[in-house]
């Protein structure tokens, strides 16, 4: 499964921004993000085994718990992809400014001249 499409679930990415905090336990996620998307135990675990198969988070057993870390190669993938990507719209976005700032400039100009 390519990196995009395991963070493409919304439960998934929530997972995933929880675990970029610190080490939870399972119990943990199940409570905080099965109460923010309404779902049960069993699809917390779910999600959670999408993450561990596709690298996004290992788990290591503490007695009887279960405790996920984020693993950040997967999302280090994602951020060369959208490292080589960004510099077409940082481009795009300076010419934006300068339209803009062009803009401010002319109206500014065309006010004075009003007054």
């Amino acid at each position: 499964m390519h990196p995009f499409a395991v963070l493409g679930d919304p439960v998934r990415r929530r997972l995933v921004e929880v675990l970029a905090t610190g080490e939870r336990s399972a119990g943990e996620l199940v409570e905080l993000v099965g109460g923010e998307f309404d779902i049960t135990q069993s699809a917390v675990s779910q999600q959670l085994q999408v993450l561990r198969e596709q690298g996004f988070a290992t788990v290591r057993a503490q007695g009887r718990r279960r405790i996920y870390q984020i693993d950040p190669e997967p999302l280090q993938t994602i951020g060369a992809w959208i490292a080589y990507y960004r510099s077409f719209w940082e481009r795009a976005l300076a010419d934006l400014g300068d339209e803009i700032d062009t803009g401010k400039v002319e109206r500014l100009a065309r006010e004075k001249g009003a007054n």
